[in-house]
């Protein structure tokens, strides 16, 4: 239903949606009344400083030394004097709105005064707060005595994650007027939140540390949107967004001396236009009904010669009684299929009373160049040398002694296409590395950000992956709610509970923005994580997608598109005239039930596209190459969900739900193929072509039902010999020599980092305390 009057959505993807929409998804709208709190701490203590003048009439001079006593109020013991000091400089962040006439004003000085902050030490002195704040037993063991959490227990957490994150949005965006010193500032910023200079540790290990502590149940107070948001900011600031990984994907391949890209994918996923969507089951029994009287049929000459499978596939799934050359489905669909230069040659001319067919109008060329791989020429001359000649020469694919004329032109335009990956090499130097440790010696590696972020989450990778995918759980609109699910609302719900039909739909609406804003950040973070360490190592990509297959993040994702996808990427769950900074410097009208269900006029929500679109990604990435993922997309039905996903139309989304579909038709039937004939021309047009892949009619030799399990054993086995290779104690300890005795190993003197005595305190905390003793398991090895 709504599939044919589907408008084309005018959406266009990127790193975050715009800058005030990044900012007003901060707050939830429950928090609105904190706003002017925060502005009576800071004119309190402004007025009391500054007589008769207001924040925007002061010098730079004079603004820097009011912000520096700010800070030596945080030093303060009592605990309400620096939250009203916190609460000061969080209204400077916001923009200073008491004194701004329109959004943009606020904006304007939210920036200006969130790089004033960061130049004095602001983020640093929050860094320590924060700390602090993790570690305070007292209001964990207290919000565990609770029977409902509220906003009020986790007041001055989110005042620290507020100030930090308009800090790391403010300083991250770019904006052409940009003084220079506040470029220099922002590659300090970058260096300073990737680079950690008095712990072991970059920040988003801390965010992360605060992500698990909450899922397992030790913090239920902490407020997980803001934290979430912040994570995937600092993420997006530190590593970089989807055009610099680009640039340092097209750097990297002039550097291993490969070939460049045939092209830049984020401009031709731009340009490409959304297709219609499928015909569904009642529409289609229509055209059925209409057709079945004067329907003729009309063999395609099949070119079986070309074919290298051609004998009987015992493993091909066929249905009985459906004839091969039957051709039901050619009005339906077919005419996207084939090229129209093709269709000449494979289709006879049409009987001269039939009118001709409407053709539909083609695009010049295919959007994608296509791609080979290596193994996809072994394979091709695999077969052909066992057709032609009787015998296999291995891997190689020089020598082509024997096989006829049309097999040399194959392998010359295979070659043609070839394409080698950056992956390819990095497996190939692993393998060589294994093989020869000693010969080859030591690796190098370049301390990139990306790097130093996969050392400090090496050891709780898994728990980081179980804990982000718990909470998309909790977040997801398919989700019920259960007893043991983690309560996500902790910093939504207010101290008093609505009375009235008004507020009850207002906090409705507060509650779903929450959760499809923390699903927005999770996917977002999740796949920035999956692109950078793809790129960095691929093994380090393939130990966070294993773990995340593991905690079965692929029926999760295939949940949460089990709904009504239109419904949810054109849901109103927002009320702009309270949405920040509108609500700061314009009366607030009369808010009506009638208003609150009227909701915006956007076509679309974006932040929910952007979620489905990351989500989908994310599933391509998982299942990309892996035939036993793929059969898990079979095995859990997804082909109709996915199906149904192609209903929005909008073309990057159609191109992600098409990829997930093509690499798994070879296993749904020739029947699934039959009927989906719009879909398969769809795949057709907007997929990229991989030269031999019979993706469209099941021939396949991978379409073989091989030992799945043994795939992902081997894949991680060599995961853990490149984790223990590169990350584990330094390699030549197992060649020396091993002292035995207890008194001179005790008497060591260890030597220890400079900045151990900083960080040492967390390293307990998180290594030791944090860790539970199994003391029933020394009875095992008595």
């Amino acid at each position: 239903q709504g599939s044919v009057d589907c408008p084309n959505l005018e959406f266009e993807y990127g790193d975050a949606d715009g800058h005030g929409a990044e900012l007003a998804e901060l707050y939830s709208y429950t928090e609105e009344p904190e706003l002017s709190t925060n502005r009576r701490c800071f004119e309190e203590d402004f007025h009391a400083q500054v007589q008769g003048r207001r924040w925007l009439e002061l010098d730079r001079a004079q603004q820097k030394a009011y912000v520096m006593r700010l800070l030596d109020g945080l030093e303060v013991v009592n605990r309400d004097k620096r939250l009203k000091v916190a609460r000061a400089i969080l209204y400077l962040a916001q923009g200073v709105f008491g004194d701004c006439d329109n959004e943009g004003d606020v904006l304007h000085w939210s920036r200006q005064n969130s790089f004033l902050l960061y130049q004095l030490g602001t983020f640093t002195a929050f860094l320590e707060l924060l700390n602090m704040e993790i570690d305070n037993s007292q209001a964990c063991s207290s919000a565990l005595r609770k029977p409902a959490i509220s906003l009020a227990d986790s007041t001055e957490l989110r005042v620290l994650l507020s100030v930090m994150y308009l800090m790391v949005e403010n300083i991250r965006v770019e904006q052409e007027a940009d003084p220079p010193e506040w470029k220099t500032c922002r590659e300090t910023f970058r260096m300073e939140l990737s680079f950690p200079v008095h712990t072991e540790e970059p920040f988003a290990l801390l965010l992360f540390t605060m992500v698990t502590k909450f899922c397992s149940g030790h913090a239920p107070h902490f407020p997980m949107k803001k934290v979430l948001l912040l994570l995937w900011k600092v993420l997006l600031f530190t590593l970089g967004g989807f055009e610099a990984l680009q640039a340092m994907k097209v750097r990297k391949r002039e550097e291993l001396g490969l070939p460049p890209l045939p092209e830049d994918s984020i401009q031709v996923m731009r340009s490409m236009r959304a297709a219609s969507p499928p015909t569904y089951s009642i529409e289609l029994m229509e055209q059925q009904q209409q057709k079945r009287g004067h329907r003729s049929r009309r063999p395609l000459v099949k070119q079986d010669s070309l074919d290298i499978y051609n004998e009987r596939d015992p493993f091909k799934n066929d249905e009985a009684g459906v004839d091969e050359e039957e051709n039901d489905d050619v009005d339906s669909g077919i005419e996207g299929e084939l090229d129209l230069m093709e269709r000449d040659t494979i289709i006879p001319a049409m009987p001269a009373q039939r009118p001709p067919i409407e053709r539909v109008s083609f695009p010049k060329g295919l959007p994608w160049a296509p791609k080979v791989r290596q193994k996809d020429i072994e394979h091709f001359l695999e077969a052909s040398r066992n057709k032609f000649i009787g015998f296999t020469l291995g891997q190689d694919t020089e020598t082509l002694i024997g096989l006829p004329r049309p097999i040399h032109e194959s392998v010359k335009t295979l070659k043609q296409h070839k394409y080698i990956s950056i992956s390819d090499v990095q497996i190939k130097n692993e393998e060589e590395l294994e093989k020869c440790p000693m010969s080859l010696g030591e690796e190098e590696v370049q301390e990139t950000p990306c790097e130093i972020l996969y050392r400090a989450m090496l050891y709780n990778l898994p728990q980081y992956m179980i804990a982000l995918l718990k909470i998309l759980l909790a977040a997801a609109p398919t989700s019920k709610a259960k007893t043991d699910s983690i309560n996500i609302l902790a910093d939504v719900l207010p101290e008093e509970m609505p009375i009235t039909v008004l507020q009850s739909m207002k906090l409705g609406i507060d509650v779903n923005r929450h959760k499809e804003i923390i699903v927005k950040s999770i996917s977002a973070l999740l796949l920035l994580l999956l692109k950078h360490f793809k790129l960095n190592h691929i093994y380090q990509f393939e130990y966070v997608s294993q773990h995340l297959v593991f905690a079965n993040c692929i029926p999760l994702i295939l949940k949460f598109f089990n709904q009504n996808i239109m419904s949810y990427i054109t849901a109103k769950n927002s009320i702009s005239v309270l949405d920040y900074p509108h609500c700061t410097v314009c009366d607030l009208p009369e808010l009506t039930a009638e208003s609150l269900e009227a909701g915006d006029n956007n076509q679309f929500c974006w932040r929910n596209l952007f979620s489905c679109i990351n989500l989908l990604r994310i599933l391509n990435k998982l299942t990309k190459w892996k035939h036993s993922r793929t059969m898990m997309l079979v095995v859990f039905k997804s082909a109709p969900i996915l199906k149904r996903a192609l209903k929005v139309k909008q073309a990057m989304m159609q191109l992600y739900v098409l990829k997930l579909l093509k690499i798994q038709t070879k296993y749904l039937g020739r029947q699934w193929r039959k009927s989906n004939m719009k879909t398969m021309s769809a795949i057709y047009q907007k997929v990229r072509h991989r030269m031999n892949d019979d993706w469209a009619y099941g021939n396949d030799i991978d379409a073989r039902p091989w030992d799945f399990q043994a795939e992902e054993c081997t894949l991680r086995a060599n995961i853990e010999a490149f984790n223990s290779r590169r990350y584990d104690k330094p390699q030549d300890s197992e060649f020396a020599p091993v002292d035995n005795c207890l008194q001179s190993v005790l008497g060591q003197r260890l030597e220890l980092p400079e900045d151990f005595h900083y960080s040492y305190e967390l390293w307990l905390e998180r290594e030791v305390f944090s860790q539970p003793i199994r003391w029933e398991e020394l009875l095992h090895y008595q």
